[in-house]
């Protein structure tokens, strides 16, 4: 209940609309009451015999016996002034007829009120979830890279989509049964007890019944929707990695492996969501079922009262108005009911969108953090620690500057925490002891903003977005410059083929750049660092997708880029890195060497075992 409640307070926020709802639910639930209490006149009217002496006397009200009892009395007995007048004048088929299109046109209303009440609620439901969308994708990209280290990017997605989806049908559209039938249930409720307290008294005795056993099936509907969606996210999960791997599986003819492991998983799921759809489906007729027995109880009970001639509260075509008026209640307690069957199961669905609006984003902006504009100085690694799981350190005790202009290249074994040491600086991650200073400030104390708009980050694998050529290379620019990109592109050595392209700079690249080569692709990650023109680099191994040719005048074109900048390059090809500043050399998350090209190679020690496994001269 008290994640509905949030849920609810959502929907809080559209006061005016929540408000139109409310009120036009209550004219249908108000019209829709008329329209079954008609009936009563109607009843005598066709039972009465046709020789009844008709009596016209207006009644009067007597204001010494203001209770509910007198007032219905005297409304009773006007209406029946009315329709005996009306009898007078037009005889009973005239009055038929009068009371037939007052029922025609009470139905007209009560669908009229029932539709504008939908109305305002779609704007409702549709902006709440409109909100979880927003606030979902909002959190994934405030979220630092280590929480998707332990996550599969096929169960974010089916957040995303499914549980969001699921919210807005089984949580969302109950928001319509939950403002309009309570109303209902209420106005009905008030009627039957004018009519009869004692019949009234005996429907509330019974109904509660029928609630425990419908609380009874939805207990674990719960637990099943969570395992369920649970199990989708895995099922996307393995398809997203089926479809990025598709290239390998084909060519390690791993393709049964990959079916069996799907069809597996697609079981579970499967056979789950047929627990659920039964549990949930169960509600309506179960509830319906228990409905009718109660309204049968009721008229075996009330009937044999009638018909005993020695129950007076109420005459028979008001008995039988009475029971269509419960009949009618039984309707908006079973939508309540199967309201709550399908909020049951959208909880679940809400707790893991939540799991996600909750999870800590670990990389804080403190309050009131330093503006840092400009970089004039030095960045300086002091004694920097750092481990992913809290336990096993992957950098211990590392410390260097890099002076500004400066290119520092960092080298050694895969895992030796050489990516890890560049991705600290931007703050993908926060260290875990030590600090990193930029001109004597520590990064932690700044602006994420500032510190992230001194950096061009090109990494080793070439991220690109589903877009123009141009919107990937103005990247994070909101009013891209058509002649700065093609600048950028000349340096990077892209322009030519961009040129080759259908619609050059306009062209559409595809899934992550797949129209494109991965050298082209390489390239363009290159003119997008080039079109920020950031005071700091981060190189990680920027050429090692780029041929032979492509390589040389792309690395001539870096070293111009490269000339007053501070550059943090990851080396895993060696020869691009010959000429840096100073070199330092990785091993278990330590410094083990450091020095130019030419004294590391003298030392006689890791760097000059990496050159020679690389045939390096």
């Amino acid at each position: 209940m008290k994640n509905f409640a949030i849920v609810l307070r959502l929907a809080a926020n559209y006061k005016f609309y929540c408000a139109l709802n409310i009120i036009f639910n209550i004219f249908y639930a108000v019209f829709n009451l008329f329209t079954l209490l008609l009936f009563i006149p109607f009843l005598k009217l066709i039972f009465s015999p046709l020789t009844d002496t008709i009596h016209i006397e207006k009644p009067i009200f007597n204001t010494s016996l203001s209770t509910p009892e007198a007032y219905k009395a005297y409304y009773s007995a006007y209406f029946e002034y009315y329709m005996n007048t009306m009898i007078a004048h037009s005889g009973k088929q005239g009055a038929l007829i009068f009371i037939c299109i007052t029922i025609a046109i009470l139905f007209l209303l009560k669908n009229f009120f029932r539709y504008m009440a939908m109305y305002y609620i779609a704007y409702v439901r549709n902006h709440v979830v409109l909100e979880f969308r927003k606030k979902m994708h909002d959190k994934f990209i405030a979220l630092p890279l280590g929480f998707y280290t332990h996550k599969r990017k096929g169960d974010l997605v089916s957040r995303l989509s499914n549980d969001v989806f699921d919210v807005d049908f089984s949580i969302m559209n109950t928001l319509e049964l939950i403002f309009r039938e309570p109303f209902t249930i209420l106005i009905f409720l008030i009627s039957m007890l004018l009519i009869s307290p004692s019949l009234t008294l005996i429907s509330l005795l019974l109904m509660p019944l029928s609630a425990l056993v419908i609380g009874r099936v939805n207990k674990s509907l719960k637990n099943a929707a969570a395992k369920g969606q649970s199990k989708l996210g895995l099922l996307l999960a393995t398809a997203d990695e089926t479809l990025s791997g598709l290239r390998i599986i084909k060519g390690f003819n791993a393709q049964k492996q990959a079916q069996k492991k799907f069809d597996a998983i697609n079981q579970e799921y499967t056979k789950i969501s047929t627990k659920i759809y039964r549990q949930r489906d169960l509600a309506s007729p179960l509830s319906e079922f228990l409905g009718s027995l109660v309204m049968v109880a009721m008229v075996w009970f009330g009937g044999s009262l009638i018909l005993s001639n020695d129950y007076k509260e109420i005459s028979g075509e008001q008995f039988i108005g009475f029971i269509i008026v419960f009949s009618q209640l039984v309707r908006p307690v079973q939508g309540m009911f199967t309201a709550w069957s399908y909020i049951k199961k959208g909880m679940a669905s809400y707790e893991r969108i939540n799991e996600i609006l909750h999870s800590d984003l670990k990389i804080h902006e403190v309050e009131n953090a330093n503006e840092l504009k400009k970089f004039t100085d030095v960045i300086s690694y002091e004694n920097v620690c750092f481990s992913y799981d809290g336990v096993n350190n992957v950098l211990s005790n590392v410390s260097f500057v890099i002076p500004k202009g400066k290119t520092i290249a960092l080298v050694g074994r895969s895992g030796s925490g050489k990516s890890t040491l560049a991705d600290l600086l931007p703050r993908f991650y926060d260290v875990s002891s030590g600090s990193i200073k930029i001109d004597g400030i520590d990064i932690r104390t700044c602006k994420l903003s500032d510190l992230r708009a001194l950096m061009g980050i090109v990494s080793q694998d070439s991220i690109l977005f589903n877009d123009s050529i141009l919107n990937n290379i103005c990247l994070g620019d909101d009013k891209p410059d058509l002649s700065r990109a093609i600048e950028a592109a000349k340096i990077a050595n892209a322009h030519e083929f961009i040129q080759q392209l259908p619609d050059t700079y306009y062209c559409n690249i595809g899934d992550r750049g797949n129209k494109l080569s991965g050298g082209q692709r390489q390239r363009l990650a290159i003119a997008r660092a080039v079109y920020k023109n950031p005071p700091i680099l981060i190189l990680d191994e920027a050429t090692s997708a780029l041929d032979t040719e492509s390589e040389k005048l792309v690395q001539d074109a870096l070293a111009k880029l490269m000339q007053n900048r501070t550059t943090l390059v990851i080396a895993h090809r060696l020869s691009t890195i010959q000429h840096a500043d100073e070199i330092l050399v990785l091993e278990k998350g330590s410094i083990a060497e450091r020095g130019k090209h030419n004294e590391l190679l003298k030392l006689n020690g890791i760097y000059k075992k990496l050159c020679d496994l690389q045939a390096f001269t």
